[in-house]
């Protein structure tokens, strides 16, 4: 016939089974923590490489942006340029005429 076990016995029994379950769950939540640590990880190295990628996408198209506007501003100013100097050229019998007399009467 089994003995009946003792309130303290009984308070220790449960302790130990607690204390088991304690530790199981810690085992658990340590590994969810790893897991989510190597996650977090991973998901910053994406990110960065992502971010990298497209800051790099972004730099070649505005590079490519901006050349196409200093390409317009380059013949913008070239044929102001030639528009100068056609004026030049237009006025310059006009100018020499009223350097010259300018010069003989004086």
């Amino acid at each position: 016939m089994e003995q009946e076990k003792t309130l303290l016995q009984q308070i220790r029994e449960k302790e130990l089974e607690y204390a088991g379950k304690i530790e199981a769950v810690k085992i658990e939540t340590d590994a969810a923590i790893v897991a989510a640590e190597n996650d977090a990880e991973s998901l910053l190295c994406t990110a960065d490489s992502t971010g990298k990628t497209e800051s790099e996408q972004l730099y070649w198209q505005e590079k490519g942006k901006i050349e196409v506007e200093i390409d317009t501003l380059k013949r913008e100013a070239a044929a102001a340029r030639e528009n100068a100097a056609m004026r030049g050229e237009k006025n310059l019998p006009r100018a020499i005429t009223t350097i010259t007399s300018s010069v003989n009467m004086e």
